[in-house]
């Protein structure tokens, strides 16, 4: 039986590739560089480079995350899409680019003790009252600040956010006028056919922000520095979630929009 080739891309179309059978399950990562770069926290499978092909490479844009490793987002809308560690055959790649079921599963979450604060599980500790919130994107060239605590944190599982974000994403709501740019040099907007925009680094890919055609803002969880204050409330649009992941965390579910 042949191999099958699974074709994935960004949001906007400027990054396309292929890959191809046999591929590694996957493995969520809750590192801080993880959580910065797709807005809650990333999920990958990887391919050795001899099954994996650029068919559009336009909008690609790499970002040398640290000394061993770069990643690769897309520059027109920012989607979270590689994972390549220097010197190794392998290119990790984010599943929820890809357009058909992946047959996979995930086998694996890591740097867990870096995980938010707002996850259903978490036993951190709170954010301080009173204090403003800190978000930035993973190279710093775009740094704000929001009232705290963050109050009830989204989870969204519709084809827009998981190609996004590499996943899933989780955003709270947030009135946009109270919140402060200390620093926006790389901060790039795509708006998508529906109408809904996505703030977002241009240099590194981090995601930070969606603003809704309704004009309701809201923030990527993974993008504050340190505690967010708020938890888990829902997961919205279940019904398009990944084929890879289950949802076992008892928070409630709704196959669309939050009613």
């Amino acid at each position: 039986m042949p191999n099958e080739v699974h074709r994935g891309a960004c949001l906007c179309g400027a990054v396309v590739f292929e890959v191809e059978t046999p591929l590694r399950d996957v493995v969520a990562c809750h590192c801080t560089q993880c959580r910065k770069t797709s807005g809650h926290y990333w999920a990958a499978s990887s391919v050795p480079h001899e099954r994996f092909r650029l068919i559009r490479a336009d909008g690609l844009v790499w970002y040398r995350s640290s000394p061993t490793a770069r990643r690769g987002h897309c520059g027109g809308c920012g989607a979270a899409l590689f994972w390549q560690p220097e010197g190794e055959a392998r290119i990790s790649f984010s599943p929820g680019a890809l357009e058909t079921a992946t047959g996979l599963q995930t086998e694996a979450h890591i740097f867990t003790e870096d995980g938010g604060d707002y996850y259903a599980e978490s036993t951190a500790a709170p954010a301080t009252p009173g204090a403003r919130l800190k978000a930035s994107c993973l190279c710093g060239d775009c740094v704000l600040d929001l009232p705290a605590p963050s109050g009830p944190i989204t989870a969204c599982h519709c084809v827009q956010c998981r190609k996004a974000s590499g996943h899933f994403s989780a955003s709270f709501d947030v009135p946009e006028q109270s919140v402060h740019w200390q620093r926006r040099d790389g901060l790039a907007e795509y708006r998508s056919a529906a109408g809904g925009t996505r703030g977002f680094c241009r240099s590194c890919g981090s995601g930070l922000w969606f603003r809704a055609t309704d004009g309701a803002f809201s923030v990527e969880a993974g993008a504050v520095d340190g505690p967010t204050g708020g938890k888990l409330a829902a997961h919205i649009f279940v019904a398009e979630r990944g084929d890879y992941y289950s949802l076992d965390d008892a928070v409630p579910q709704f196959a669309g929009a939050e009613p």
